[in-house]
């Protein structure tokens, strides 16, 4: 099956599921129900399918990462997706991926991508959804789907269709560009379910005012940090923009920041700062602190650094106190962000469709026979680095495997 032929004339209105979102989750839970036998039929109001996947690990998809555990999830239950992941594991998927001879490396920690392009990924997903005998239609919105004794009723642009079983899996609020709305959301409340308040994650931080002027300058520039708030803790690079900061090691902790909270950077990770700058007391002491610190990080933020936030002098000037309260401020380096860059850049959506109300195992709802929750519209958001792919895969299959 190809993109340009998911959108042919729909045969009868009556299914045994539709599954409403043709993304990862999505297609994922029709391939599972698909091989069972079921009559399939997913639905999406985009132009193509698997927008976010084409766009993921800049063009590569990172699909999966082999560390994955329920420890890299947030989720106010953060119990709801071990039984899923437990069941559809990494190397599931990397034998799939396998199978259809997609060539794939393991970038870092964990994090595996496509050697070529994330359209191996897609095409894989589209060639299972057709083996599995799955209908696929682009181009086609919904309205909210009505329950009915044996099942559901959707006003679509393909006409009214029926099904015993319906799979939402609509993603969540981020990256609107690509076709992202609430209509998960909504189809969840118009049920009965509890939502839990969203917001963008993995996300750049944005700055203001002088915090903003004192680095403006900088931007481009990448530093290896450890970020800390709220007792999670990422050491990667951070990456200064002209509206505040980005990189692997912010948009991590940018799922744990809210507005005043207090993050800190260690702009050092890995060393006793202390003893480090002891040792370069005693062996250069008429080098400069700017200088110093040049070797460990990037020319221009060490001397903004020292412009800024740290008096500049020779080593041997430093008393003991000095030396201490240096090294306190380059391992928790106080960042005052104003916000984030919101849903226009976040990769997921935290919060969602609370756990509460949905099966771990099957993913079904616990008030409406037949209907079932997958992917990022649940509450269960994973880390950067193909975690949140893995959720998907895991929830599509465990729905897909009951609808």
């Amino acid at each position: 099956m190809s993109e340009s032929a998911v959108s042919p004339p729909l045969p009868p209105h009556d299914w045994d599921v539709i599954v409403l979102g043709a993304g990862a989750a999505g297609l994922m839970a029709a391939i599972a129900a698909g091989r069972r036998g079921r009559r399939v039929l997913v639905l999406d109001h985009a132009n193509k399918v698997g927008k976010k996947i084409l766009m993921s690990g800049g063009g590569h998809c990172n699909f999966t990462n082999t560390g994955t555990t329920p420890a890299q999830y947030l989720s106010a239950n953060p119990h709801f997706c071990k039984s899923a992941l437990a069941r559809y594991v990494p190397q599931d998927f990397i034998d799939l991926v396998d199978r259809h001879g997609i060539a794939w490396h393991e970038k870092e920690l964990g994090q595996l991508f496509c050697d070529g392009s994330s359209k191996q990924i897609v095409q894989l997903l589209l060639d299972e959804a057709d083996g599995a005998g799955v209908r696929v239609r682009t181009h086609c919105t919904v309205q909210l789907p009505r329950r009915i004794d044996d099942g559901f009723v959707l006003d679509t642009a393909a006409g009214w269709l029926h099904c015993a079983s319906l799979v939402v899996a609509t993603g969540g609020l981020s990256i609107p560009s690509m076709g992202a709305t609430g209509f998960g959301y909504d189809i969840a409340g118009a049920f009965g379910h509890a939502l839990l308040p969203t917001r963008a994650g993995l996300v750049p931080l944005t700055l203001s005012g002088k915090h903003q002027e004192r680095l403006a300058a900088l931007s481009g520039v990448a530093v290896d940090v450890e970020a800390s708030c709220n007792g999670a803790s990422f050491r990667n690079r951070m990456l200064i923009t002209h509206r505040g900061l980005s990189g692997p090691a912010i948009l991590q902790i940018s799922s744990y920041w809210q507005p005043g909270d207090d993050l800190r950077l260690d702009l050092l990770p890995g060393r006793d700062a202390l003893a480090w700058l002891q040792a370069q007391q005693a062996e250069r002491p008429g080098t400069e602190l700017k200088n110093v610190l040049a070797e460990l990080m990037p020319r221009r933020f060490a001397q903004r650094l020292c412009e800024v936030w740290l008096p500049n002098r020779p080593m041997r000037q430093y008393t003991p106190p000095q030396l201490h309260d240096t090294a306190a401020l380059l391992q928790a380096w106080p960042l005052v962000a104003s916000g984030t860059e919101g849903y226009r850049t976040a990769e997921v959506t935290l919060g969602g469709v609370d756990t509460d109300g949905v099966s771990s195992r099957t993913m079904a709802s616990r008030q409406v026979p037949g209907l079932y929750f997958v992917g990022e519209v649940l509450d269960v958001t994973g880390w950067l680095g193909g975690y949140n792919f893995q959720w998907a895969w895991a929830s599509g299959m465990a729905a897909g495997s009951a609808a």
